[in-house]
């Protein structure tokens, strides 16, 4: 390439950059492309070849910086200068019109203009732009801090890496909140790919965008054709707002893609009107949605609404109902979970379900089976409970041509052969059996998984392997394989023991909590664990807890208390954990635990200056407190923020001491103090 003055080639550099958005904005945000793909190819690689020759006219807002040219190595957390909350939903208009009830009287309305969007299903990111340059996008995440994934945002076409309008100029900062989303052709495109390199489909294309912005190569994540719509609006200084709609308004004049579909409606009858219009549409989108969002259009109203710790009582998601769609029942199949339970598994023909292909569908258990009548061979209606797990939920008997099957429960384990019975008060059945085949391998599997002690390379071919040779009778001998066993296994070679062992070898070091999930007691799921590594110093402390100390617990209660106490006292449960002591295991929490609050009982309520919720409650936790989700006779003090809500007044009723943010930190770094 001749080499020109640089005047002429930075001037070159930036006509062709802003030749580029001008066609990418036609292409990505209007839909209406002014040259073909080769001419635009012509441009990007002329811009490309330019700033290859001269690096030092290389701008992060450039085109070609889309797409980073190195992998990351992983991806660091990063705060949200405005929380970012999720928000209350409901299937129900009569909730509907109770949600309005509330806003109108809290605001002393007669009636309340709304914006009524529709709820796209995909991952929610707030994006952050400074003087109009794009600076950074962050997950959700725990709505106080996020993933920093901009690596991966940037991919996007339809968000603007540079904003050349007057109120861009205007706004110092600028961050928006949208949702990204994959599109139904591409997400149909992306699993044919999968299907055809041998890896895993994609359930729907929810889970696809959000496995996307996870990836570490943004060059894959840009193959995905990721695509956004803009929503709301976090921290901003230099514009001014008085509506919701106008901030969807600005929005659009500032680039960026906005879902057209928002309508301003006064009066909730036409809210659930517009709302229901969008039922039987929403298949004609290109794009899923689960539901409509209803907001209160003025800012004004939104701010004296304010919010709860986890959502803004100024919105409401309005979430459709679950489809229903028919398929024939070809088979029922026996599923034998980790605590033995007999679950009856309905084989279908293929289906298409609220976004993703069903096979098999839950029939829960022999009193469901009855009271759907349902045989094999039947017509049958499959939904989704929550859009998330497929279930028979009515069958077609008029479709019935004579020749279907009943079915009836095994009186045997299907699996070992094993004596079947319940539990008083429960209708599973479960095998009785403590040698179960499908009972061990499904509680290894827990074990193992990325939640619990997250152990790479065991996967169910290997785990059945392990416990159809007698290598491993329970978890607890995982940490007693010799690489040279792995290693003659189907399939397995000396380098991929030497993973697994090195893997096993890592997972030692695991918190206390993940462990506590890892040992499968019934009842504890992740969340119970991590209450209980809150506190419990050691796995030991735990195991000699009693049913009064447990249940006391805020978050665990009686039943999960029993369940608890009926783990540890099991002689084989204490053989495992013997062995896993043996083996070198991480039993004691990281923490230490202060008792400067003596056991006291708080509830928090309101937003907090200087903590998020789960910041607070930690520190009451840690310092020897014990948090309490409501208000009783049994509570100390109510730590009140701003916005507290009702709790406040329950709180003086009860003759609960009140106390601020200040009181607060002043307990927690002055001992004893006001106790």
């Amino acid at each position: 390439m001749a080499r020109e003055s640089s005047s002429k080639i930075e001037h070159r550099v930036e006509v062709l950059r802003e030749k580029i958005r001008y066609h990418d904005r036609k292409y990505y945000l209007e839909s209406a492309p002014e040259i073909s793909d080769s001419s635009y190819d012509v441009l990007y690689r002329e811009l490309r070849d330019l700033e290859e020759s001269y690096p030092g006219l290389i701008k992060p807002d450039s085109p070609t910086q889309r797409v980073g040219s190195s992998l990351q190595d992983g991806f660091k957390t990063s705060s949200h200068s405005v929380p970012m909350l999720s928000m209350d939903n409901t299937y129900s208009e009569d909730e509907l019109r109770a949600f309005d009830t509330r806003v109108r009287k809290n605001l002393g309305l007669d009636s309340v203009e709304y914006v009524v969007e529709l709820k796209i299903d995909g991952v929610s990111i707030s994006i952050r732009y400074e003087k109009g340059l794009f600076i950074s996008g962050l997950t959700r995440g725990d709505g106080y801090k996020g993933d920093d994934v901009s690596n991966n945002i940037k991919t996007i076409r339809t968000i603007p890496l540079n904003i050349k309008t007057d109120k861009s100029r205007a706004a110092s900062v600028l961050e928006l909140r949208g949702e990204v989303y994959i599109s139904n052709s591409n997400f149909q495109e992306i699993n044919k790919a999968r299907e055809k390199n041998g890896d895993n489909i994609f359930a729907n294309p929810r889970n696809a965008a959000s496995g996307s912005l996870k990836l570490l190569d943004p060059s894959e994540a840009a193959k995905r054709k990721l695509d956004i719509f803009v929503w709301g609006v976090g921290e901003y200084r230099g514009l001014s707002f008085s509506k919701q709609s106008e901030i969807l308004d600005c929005f659009k004049e500032l680039g960026f893609k906005v879902n057209q579909n928002y309508r301003v409606i006064e009066g909730i009858e036409r809210v659930i009107e517009y709302c229901n219009s969008w039922i039987d549409k929403r298949d004609s989108l290109g794009y899923d949605i689960d539901g409509m969002v209803v907001k209160a259009n003025s800012l004004s109203a939104q701010k004296k609404l304010g919010r709860t710790s986890k959502a803004p009582r100024w919105l409401i998601a309005y979430k459709f109902p679950a489809k229903k769609v028919e398929t024939i029942l070809r088979d029922i199949k026996i599923q034998v979970g980790r605590f033995g339970t007999l679950t009856p598994v309905a084989v279908v023909d293929a289906v298409l379900v609220s976004g993703s292909i069903v096979k098999r569908a839950s029939l829960h258990n022999q009193d469901q089976i009855d009271r759907l009548g349902v045989k094999i061979g039947d017509h049958v209606l499959i939904q989704k409970s929550g859009e998330i797990i497929p279930q028979v939920v009515e069958v077609l008997k008029e479709k019935r041509k004579g020749k279907e099957k009943s079915f009836k429960m095994p009186s045997k384990c299907p699996v070992c052969g094993g004596s079947v019975g319940r539990s008083k008060g429960e209708v599973a059945l479960r095998c009785l059996s403590q040698s179960c085949f499908s009972k061990l391998k499904n509680s290894i599997k827990l074990f193992v998984s990325r939640d619990a002690m997250d152990i790479d390379g065991l996967g169910e071919s290997l785990i059945e392997q392990l416990v159809q040779n007698g290598m491993v009778k329970d978890y607890g001998d995982l940490y007693f394989l010799k690489r040279e066993e792995l290693s003659n296994l189907q399939r397995m070679g000396d380098t991929s023991a030497g993973n697994i062992t090195a893997s096993l070898k890592k997972s030692k070091s695991q918190p206390l909590s993940r462990l506590i999930y890892a040992l499968g007691i019934r009842h504890a799921g992740l969340h119970t664990a991590e209450v209980l590594a809150d506190n419990f110093s050691s796995l030991d402390q735990l195991s000699a807890a009693s049913f009064d100390e447990l249940s006391d617990i805020d978050q665990v209660g009686p039943k999960i208390a029993e369940s608890i106490v009926d783990f540890f006292s099991d002689s084989i449960n204490k053989n495992v954990i013997s062995k896993l002591k043996k083996a070198g295991l991480n039993l004691k929490g990281k923490r230490v635990k202060l008792d400067i609050l003596g056991g006291k009982r708080f509830v928090i309520t309101g937003v907090l200056k200087g903590f998020s919720r789960k910041e607070a409650e930690d520190a009451v936790k840690l310092n020897g407190g014990r948090i309490l989700s409501t208000l009783s006779s049994k509570t100390d003090f109510l730590v009140a923020g701003e916005s507290p809500g009702s709790k406040l007044k329950k709180a003086k009723e009860l003759k609960i001491k009140i106390i601020t943010e200040d009181d607060f930190n002043k307990i927690l770094t002055e001992e004893k103090m006001a106790l």
